[in-house]
């Protein structure tokens, strides 16, 4: 099957080399106006200005699409999610309204335990059909590619019940799709006071199961006061490496306890949240192969102050912009926002939060060599705009959706 788009208003990511960006370089975006694509298959085979498509106008194609008035952009690859859920919690949503605190609302039973209880309730199957019903959503809003983690269930039983949910997501969606393990999202009440028997059951229990059904690519770890210490942290990583599970972690959401430094001694593939970061955090992230992945919405959501992406960007962090989807601090996956929130919020110019958003949050996942930039032998997923006076206008106009169409791996999605 060989398709050619024709009269792309402005072709959005277009790359020769895939490099993670930083610093400058994340404010350039190569983009071709007046441009073609031509895909083969799944993928994408030749790329230019319709001045130079008359070279290949003898070429016979399958199908022939004008895209008049498009913008075309890669599709977002979002690398931090909690996609697999059993209810929703806007009862802790009024709480907060009432002045209640993040710790606080998860002192007297809720937050990630009210999640973990709705979701040791749920079958499998249940949770299959909502978390298949959201992530059709999030491929209508552009999402391409996403991380899903467990941790909602905290239980050997109910952790590879929610891992074999993301498994059977895999096996049906056309999106790309990680999973990460993160059974260690915080002590069950019955361990509060026993680390060790938990931090014993998620090692020598949940691990050689995951590991033997091939449920995980990634390991996480909640690092932060009142949760997994640093040292907890590093022991749970460990043990995740001896299975093949690289480190994917929560780090400096409330407080900055070591949990960066720790994290590029682990040489983590991110360190996501990062809304409290000190010079030294900042200065020693800049320094590692780690990714800091930006979590706006969740800032946003909480009240929280947002990410130093300006900082952080200035001194030669590497970043990656995530939605952080789940039920109780960011109950939203559209990364159209995550995108504007960036540049409104977080000082971001447009041209790095949709960098930040595809070709380094392909990195954040691993999935750079298939996805997140205009390359030739990439797969062909692209959000086709309605018409547009410039790229900037995406985020500028957050409330408005700008997404006509939404291709992947050549095809339209319904």
């Amino acid at each position: 099957m060989s398709t050619l788009i024709k009269n792309i208003q402005c072709l959005v990511g277009t790359r020769i080399e895939n490099e993670l960006l930083r610093s400058k370089d994340l404010s350039i975006l190569p983009c071709i106006e007046n441009a073609y694509l031509i895909i083969e298959g799944k993928n994408i085979s030749a790329y230019g200005s319709m001045d130079d498509l008359k070279e290949t106008s003898k070429h016979s194609f399958d199908e022939v699409i004008d895209a008049k008035g498009s913008f075309l952009l890669p599709t977002w690859c979002d690398s931090h999610t909690h996609l697999v859920f059993a209810g929703s919690r806007e009862n802790e949503f009024v709480d907060k309204l009432n002045g209640l605190s993040y710790a606080e609302i998860a002192a007297k039973g809720g937050g990630i335990l009210n999640s973990a209880k709705k979701l040791n309730d749920a079958t499998e199957e249940e949770l299959f059909l909502t978390a298949w019903k959201r992530l059709e959503e999030l491929s209508k809003l552009g999402t391409g590619a996403i991380e899903i983690k467990s941790g909602y269930g905290l239980t050997l039983d109910a952790e590879i019940k929610m891992l074999r949910v993301i498994k059977k997501l895999k096996e049906k969606s056309s999106l790309t799709i990680k999973s990460t393990f993160l059974g260690a999202h915080t002590f069950p009440l019955e361990f509060k006071e026993n680390h060790e028997g938990y931090i014993n059951i998620l090692i020598n229990e949940m691990l050689p199961v995951i590991a033997k059904e091939k449920l995980a690519d990634y390991i996480d770890v909640f690092c932060e006061i009142g949760f997994f210490s640093v040292d907890e942290m590093e022991r749970i990583c460990k043990a995740g490496l001896q299975w093949g599970l690289k480190p994917k972690l929560h780090i400096n959401q409330l407080n900055s306890i070591g949990g960066i430094q720790s994290a590029v001694k682990m040489n983590a593939i991110s360190a996501d949240h990062l809304e409290t970061m000190t010079d030294a955090d900042i200065a020693d992230l800049s320094n590692s192969n780690t990714i800091g992945t930006l979590l706006p919405t969740a800032a946003f959501f909480l009240r929280m102050p947002f990410q130093p992406a300006r900082q952080m960007i200035d001194r030669g962090c590497a970043i990656a912009l995530a939605s952080d989807y789940n039920p109780g601090s960011s109950p939203s996956g559209n990364m159209n926002f995550v995108v504007a929130l960036s540049c409104i919020q977080m000082k971001m110019l447009p041209e790095e939060a949709i960098n930040a958003a595809t070709i380094n949050a392909a990195f954040a996942m691993e999935v750079e060599k298939e996805l997140g930039s205009v390359q030739i032998g990439k797969k062909a997923n692209f959000i086709f705009t309605k018409p547009l006076h410039s790229l900037s206008y995406i985020p500028y106009s957050f409330g408005t959706n700008l997404i006509d169409r939404v291709m992947i791996n050549g095809e339209f999605i319904n």
